[in-house]
């Protein structure tokens, strides 16, 4: 930035070369990844560099060999972790909507972020699984409940609430738009927007 540009400028530009990891965590339908998409669009909006690592995809290109067992589940999430650090390191932010069922797997990516000096915002995506069970868009509640999948993320496996999340993100009732303004704010608020 040049000598004597206004301070608005530096502190844009600022904002702009810094990365981050926001880890959205929640159970499968929560609507962790519309709410990723929603906040990316509106951070490339503003000119942001942003990238959504959406766990769905991670499986299926980088994780494909991986079950569902605690020790797979566990090696996901830490791939991912390993990306979502390494773009931040080189200050993009990246919006991770990812189960991440396990307190111990999101310790180990704050861990990792921790050692690397790079930002992890966790952001529990708060959504009761009776809302998540309807809105269902995989399918997997039904297929759980006709007994066609076991091991479902808060039905037959546990999910991990996060205790202490940065943010704790309540989508009951309320419309992406809405969710995805909180999250913006909050992202401002840090100076990561």
């Amino acid at each position: 930035m040049a000598a004597g540009a206004p301070a608005e400028a530096v502190t844009a530009a600022a904002t702009r070369e810094r990365g981050a990891t926001v880890w959205l965590t929640g159970l499968p339908s929560a609507g962790k990844t519309t709410l990723a998409r929603a906040v990316a669009e509106r951070l490339a909006a503003d000119g942001r560099r942003a990238e959504v690592l959406d766990g769905d995809e991670i499986r299926r290109f980088l994780s494909q060999e991986l079950g569902f067992t605690r020790a797979d589940r566990h090696t996901n999430v830490t791939r991912i972790g390993f990306v979502a650090q390494t773009l931040a390191s080189h200050g993009v932010l990246v919006l991770a909507p990812v189960i991440a069922p396990y307190a111990a797997s999101r310790a180990a990516v704050r861990e990792r972020h921790a050692a690397h000096g790079t930002d992890y915002l966790e952001v529990h995506v708060a959504t009761p699984v009776e809302v998540c069970s309807v809105r269902d868009v995989k399918g997997l509640y039904a297929r759980q409940a006709a007994g066609e999948l076991t091991g479902l993320t808060g039905i037959d496996d546990p999910y991990e609430a996060p205790k202490d999340p940065e943010l704790r993100l309540r989508t009951e009732g309320r419309s992406v738009a809405d969710t995805a303004a909180e999250l913006h704010a909050f992202l401002i608020e840090r100076g990561l927007a």
